[in-house]
């Protein structure tokens, strides 16, 4: 993957009514809310709530979350789902969501060693 990949865009405050046009709710198809929690001693992002494409990979997620924290390149980074397991690179996001989801996002914890699984 390269280095130029769209990162997931911040997700602005909720609107109270729901949205009457059809084409916002596609849009809202494509993207789901990932809630981000770091685990241990790994940065805390200030900005927790993201929208991301459901067809984003695991591994361009935590490419982008490794980016944003400035981790450097021998760093690794562990994501798992519910404190649970640890999904495969490749998994796309919006599979994990249709899994794992609830009250309409993905918990995802991130951290920089091995913690659950």
């Amino acid at each position: 993957m390269s280095d130029t990949a769209e990162s997931p865009t911040e997700t602005q405050k909720e609107e109270t009514q729901p949205p009457s046009d059809d084409s916002t709710t596609n849009d809202e198809k494509k993207k789901i809310d990932v809630l981000l929690k770091a685990v241990g001693d790994t940065p805390i992002m200030k900005t927790k709530k993201w929208a991301v494409d459901r067809g984003r990979t695991v591994q361009s997620l935590s490419q982008f979350i490794s980016r944003f924290l400035k981790l450097d390149a021998n760093e690794q980074l562990f994501i798992y789902v519910n404190q649970s397991f640890a999904p495969s690179p490749d998994q796309e996001v919006g599979v994990l969501f249709d899994c794992f989801g609830s009250d309409g996002k993905l918990i995802l914890h991130y951290c920089k060693s091995q913690a659950w699984g």
